[in-house]
């Protein structure tokens, strides 16, 4: 029996119930079994030396009173499964929860109003108070409702057993994460950038950048900033290297590259690369191995560039023959041409080579094979080339 329209399921509705339930559902964690058991154990040894050695101290020393608040194990769950959060850090832990408890102190002394009003002005003076001193911890605003809810009045509360609990288990922290090969603490200050090394894949985004973003963002992270601009200068290389990491330098060089020879005459050179319209032309010996390369920057230098006037008619005598046996010019192009130059094998990712675009100012390398012979050049258009041909497959409908 057909239904009828007023029985046919409302898609838009159970669309959006899907979609609330996917809003609502946790994220599955990114980390191994051996990790979760490795933070589970520094919790309890951290929990346990903290305890245990404040239980010890109250009996040594006579302190009436708890010597263990309960927000302690809150924090555990932050200094050993969330290290690298700004909320983890130690001045966070100790400063944090030592702050809020005479926050909750001078409340239950200072407001006269019933328990419910003390307790919600406690638990947001102590959030003001973390963010005026940059100790922002969440186990904190559960510290400054414990000492109302216990009716506690005496300051001596904030330092035993708060400030001692929250001390040793950060001594514990660094401890264990030190052994277990970790970090802890970790720095929140934005560190100078790292030196660019040979081969590394330049960023499309500074440091800068990520700053302007994060203040347009405007919200409390609970993740290191040098953390979440690492974590995103790495997605920026593995994109790279999905796009790039099967491209070898012959895919994308361009093959058969014009060349001359070492005793090539600088006119016959320059003829070639203006109608050719090409900005460098490889030199070879006679095995095709390269001697260096000749490019338009070197005809400028030997004839003057820092004096613009003229500079036409000192380019035209610079490739004009002399005609003579003797001359003091430069007649051929191994005169003028760069000798140190930089090669390319190519079997060669191209990924290695896009710091030398980037960042290196090099417009055109040239491709040698296993034997050193110059088998192609690899220039900026054929890189634009190789992007269009990755990225448009990625953009194509399914």
């Amino acid at each position: 029996m057909p239904l009828s329209p007023s029985r046919l399921p409302d898609r838009p509705a159970a669309g959006r119930l899907r979609r609330v339930i996917d809003l609502l559902l946790p994220a599955p964690l990114a980390i191994s079994g051996r990790e979760r058991a490795r933070i589970v154990a520094g919790a309890l040894l951290g929990v346990g030396l903290a305890a245990g050695l404040c239980q010890w101290l109250a009996a040594r020393f006579g302190i009436d009173g708890a010597w263990m608040v309960a927000s302690l194990g809150a924090s555990a769950v932050l200094v050993f499964a969330a290290p690298a959060g700004p909320m983890a850090q130690p001045w966070a832990v100790v400063a944090g929860n030592t702050l809020s408890a005479l926050v909750g102190i001078a409340c239950m002394q200072l407001i006269d109003a019933p328990v419910f009003v003390v307790a919600a002005a406690a638990a947001s003076l102590s959030i003001a108070a973390m963010f005026s001193l940059r100790c922002l911890h969440p186990p904190g605003g559960a510290v400054a409702l414990t000492t109302v809810l216990l009716g506690v009045g005496d300051a001596r509360f904030a330092l035993f057993p708060v400030a001692a609990n929250s001390l040793l288990l950060v001594l514990a922290g660094v401890a264990f994460h030190h052994l277990s090969g970790r970090r802890y603490p970790h720095g929140q200050r934005p560190a100078a950038p790292p030196q660019a090394t040979v081969g590394e894949v330049p960023s499309r985004f500074s440091s800068a950048d990520f700053d302007q973003a994060l203040a347009r963002y405007n919200e409390v992270l609970d993740v290191s900033r040098d953390d979440l601009e690492n974590l995103l200068r790495q997605t920026e290389l593995n994109a790279y290297q999905r796009l790039f990491g099967g491209l070898r330098c012959a895919d994308v060089m361009s093959r058969e590259p014009v060349t001359v020879p070492f005793g090539e005459s600088l006119e016959a050179a320059w003829t070639l690369m203006r109608s050719r319209r090409i900005k460098a032309l490889p030199v070879v010996d006679r095995g095709g191995r390269i001697a260096g390369i000749v490019t338009q920057a070197d005809f400028l230098r030997h004839a003057n560039l820092d004096s613009r006037d003229g500079l036409g008619e000192r380019v035209r005598g610079l490739v004009r023959g002399s005609g003579t046996l003797a001359s003091s010019k430069p007649e051929v192009v191994g005169q003028i041409m760069t000798r140190r130059v930089r090669v390319a094998r190519d079997d060669r990712p191209v990924v290695d080579l896009l710091a030398a675009f980037s960042e290196d100012d090099h417009h055109h390398l040239p491709v040698v094979d296993g034997d050193g012979r110059l088998v192609g050049i690899l220039t900026q258009s054929d890189f634009v080339r190789a992007l269009a041909r990755v990225v448009e497959p990625e953009r194509a409908p399914a």
